[in-house]
């Protein structure tokens, strides 16, 4: 897998659990626990497309 192919993939992802996310906040019930990890899942994917578009 090229470097851009793979920067899209995770954008793609990141973009998915963008959404995820927003749709989870729309429903109260749903844990805290859930969005706080699909948040940390964002982070480290937006960390590592940045690492690699620096490169």
């Amino acid at each position: 897998m090229s470097l851009g192919s793979h920067l899209q993939e995770l954008r793609k992802k990141h973009q998915s659990l963008s959404e995820a996310v927003e749709e989870a906040l729309r429903h109260p019930g749903t844990d805290d626990l859930v969005i706080a990890d699909m948040k940390k899942q964002k982070l480290r994917i937006k960390e590592e497309i940045t690492r690699l578009s620096e490169n």
